[in-house]
């Protein structure tokens, strides 16, 4: 019996399987809008399929309802994630908004757990959807649940304070209601949650899958079931992922293992580091003591990931201070990149949150998050202290 390839093997090869049989080497992109059909009855009967959600049809019609690009991709990621199924929109946004659409079929209830990505909690916010949200941590999800509760939704590790949520507990309490985790900053490289037991696993495929920064993506991994209803809704709303796009993030895949082995062992050098530097209070990373109480690094979750979080001495001016000081660090939202991003959430992935739903996420005002690239850590470290020593000199400053 031949054992099963290591995730690293599988990344490089995911989603080729008919490269041969096309006598090409490079992955092929379809940009065609609409395809040509020879015979009606057998155009119709594609049509027919595609809209009801099945993957594929002998003619894909047009291309808002099927691109073979795009499900290179698609094959690849459910491959990665141990999934029956993935299904690809135009962003992390559309593949939530499609997973909701699908969901409320069921109920009108979700419950949410916080902190979760700003925009998520915004759109579950807003009632733009037309569902209510019960938010509660990782803690309290079986007491949320109502009966028309469609949908719980989680986030680990969670953005941007880190903090890790044991998926197994949170499926053992939401019962027969199905779990949704997103999992960007984590990657199928580290966790893969519908091995313990979610329903449904969404990325942002902007951030590590894509990897350079030069696209907008979001894919939504789970069983055949459940992407027949989220292709339906793409197929309505016209959500489907450009095939450049899925060219891109494809192409990335082949160095997402690396890329995030890489960056994780510098993420830690440097969370490591912070630790000690008076400029900070405190270390949001999960690779340090006590930022792993429930020891889910090993059982969950395959190492500490490129994310970490600090808390500036001095509030939301010293942080201020350091994200304008940095040189080597781009000031930029969005994380998963070669170089290295620091941003404020509190000014901007999470600024569309009351006040209060902040303090309740842990997200103060002197947080920053740093997403951690592929650049030496001496030199990151270097400008990290740079624009921290910033900080206290004026600290020392205005106390004079």
């Amino acid at each position: 019996m031949t054992p099963p390839l290591d995730l690293a093997t599988r990344a490089v090869h995911a989603g080729r399987d008919d490269l041969a049989d096309l006598g090409v080497h490079a992955l092929p992109i379809d940009l065609s809008s609409t395809y040509p059909f020879s015979d009606l009855d057998g155009a119709t009967a594609s049509l027919d399929a595609l809209v009801s959600g099945d993957k594929t049809a002998p003619n894909p019609v047009y291309a808002r309802l099927h691109n073979p690009t795009v499900a290179r991709f698609e094959n690849a990621l459910a491959d990665l994630e141990g999934a029956e199924a993935a299904v690809a929109f135009g962003s992390g946004m559309a593949a939530l908004t499609a997973v909701l659409l699908a969901a409320r079929a069921d109920g009108g209830h979700v419950v949410g757990t916080r902190p979760i990505y700003g925009t998520t909690d915004h759109l579950l916010t807003c009632e733009l959807m037309g569902l209510e949200v019960t938010w509660t941590d990782p803690g309290g999800v079986a007491d949320a649940l109502r009966d028309d509760t469609c949908l719980v939704i989680t986030e680990t590790p969670a953005n941007p304070t880190l903090a890790l949520v044991d998926i197994e507990a949170v499926v053992a309490q939401a019962g027969g209601v199905p779990v949704l985790v997103d999992s960007t900053f984590a990657t199928p490289v580290l966790q893969r949650p519908l091995e313990h037991g979610a329903a449904l696993v969404m990325h942002s495929a902007t951030k590590f899958l894509g990897g350079h920064g030069d696209v907008v993506g979001g894919v939504v991994a789970c069983g055949e079931e459940w992407a027949r209803r989220l292709r339906g809704v793409r197929v309505a709303t016209g959500a489907l992922l450009h095939p450049l796009a899925g060219y891109l993030l494809h192409r990335g895949l082949a160095t997402l293992p690396l890329r995030v082995e890489r960056a994780q062992a510098t993420a830690a050098t440097l969370a490591a580091r912070l630790v000690d530097h008076p400029g900070v209070e405190a270390v949001h990373y999960p690779g340090l003591p006590g930022g792993d109480p429930a020891g889910l690094v090993g059982r969950q979750q395959d190492g500490p990931g490129t994310m970490l979080g600090l808390t500036v001495a001095g509030g939301y001016d010293a942080a201020r201070a350091v994200v304008e000081a940095v040189t080597l660090m781009t000031p930029a939202v969005s994380l998963g990149s070669v170089d290295t991003l620091v941003q404020h959430p509190a000014g901007l992935t999470h600024r569309v949150l009351s006040d209060g739903a902040r303090e309740e996420g842990g997200i103060a005002p002197g947080l920053l998050r740093l997403s951690v690239g592929l650049e030496s850590a001496d030199d990151l470290w270097a400008d990290l202290a740079a624009a921290l020593a910033v900080t206290l000199e004026a600290e020392v400053a205005t106390a004079e």
